[in-house]
C-alpha cells in the first residue's frame, strides 16, 4: 500500500482531485481516530482531520520519502492537534461524546464490567501528559513501532521509549489506585 499510497501523493501534487479522494477514504478513519483520541471532542476532531488534509495536499509535492506515507500524515496530524489544544481557551473543559452501542453486544454485567474497565483506562489516560498520551495511542491503538511514533511526535526514539516507560509506569499506579479505592 506504501507505493499506492506514494502514487496518490504524487498526483496529488500536480493537482489531482481524484487522488486526493482516495487518499482522503484510505486515511480519514485512522486520522480522524488518532486526533479523537487526543481532541475528546468529534467536532473539533473533524476540523482538524480537514486542516490535516488540506496540509498533505497542499505539500504533497514536499514529501521526501524518509518516512512512510502514513508517518508523515499522522505527524502532520500530531502537530495540527496540539495547535488546536494550544488555542483552546484555559480552563475550556469538552464532554466526551457518547459511545454508540453495536449489534450483537455481549450480556449487560460484561458490557457493564467492560464499560467500567475502559472507563478507567480512559480516566487515567486522559491523566497523562499530552506527550504520554500521544506515545500511549500511537503504540496501542495504532500498533506503531518506536521509530514511527518518534518521527511523528518529534523526538529521539530513546525518548520515546523513556515516555512509554513512564506512561505505563502512571497508568499502573492509577489503576490500582482506583482499585483500592473501590472503583473497579
Amino acid at each position: 500500500m506504501t507505493q499506492d499510497d506514494r502514487e496518490l501523493l504524487s498526483r496529488m501534487a500536480k493537482g489531482d482531485q481524484s487522488a486526493l479522494d482516495a487518499f482522503y477514504r484510505a486515511y480519514e478513519g485512522r486520522v480522524y481516530r488518532f486526533i479523537r483520541s487526543k481532541l475528546n471532542d468529534s467536532f473539533d476532531a473533524a476540523d482538524v482531520l480537514n486542516e490535516v488534509m488540506f496540509e498533505v495536499w497542499r505539500n504533497a509535492g514536499r514529501f521526501e520519502g524518509r518516512s512512510s506515507v502514513s508517518t508523515w500524515v499522522l505527524g502532520i496530524a500530531h502537530h495540527k492537534t496540539i495547535d488546536r489544544i494550544r488555542r483552546r481557551k484555559p480552563g475550556e473543559s469538552v464532554e466526551l461524546d457518547p459511545e454508540m452501542a453495536e449489534e450483537g453486544t455481549p450480556d449487560a454485567a460484561q458490557t457493564l464490567s467492560a464499560a467500567q474497565d475502559a472507563e478507567q483506562v480512559r480516566r487515567c489516560v486522559d491523566q497523562l501528559s499530552e506527550a504520554h498520551r500521544s506515545v500511549v495511542h500511537l503504540a496501542f491503538f495504532e500498533d506503531l513501532p518506536y521509530g514511527e511514533i518518534a518521527d511523528i511526535v518529534g523526538c529521539p526514539e530513546g525518548t520515546v521509549k523513556t515516555r512509554m516507560f513512564h506512561a505505563k509506569k502512571a497508568l499502573m499506579k492509577c489503576l490500582q489506585g482506583l482499585k483500592e479505592m473501590g472503583l473497579s
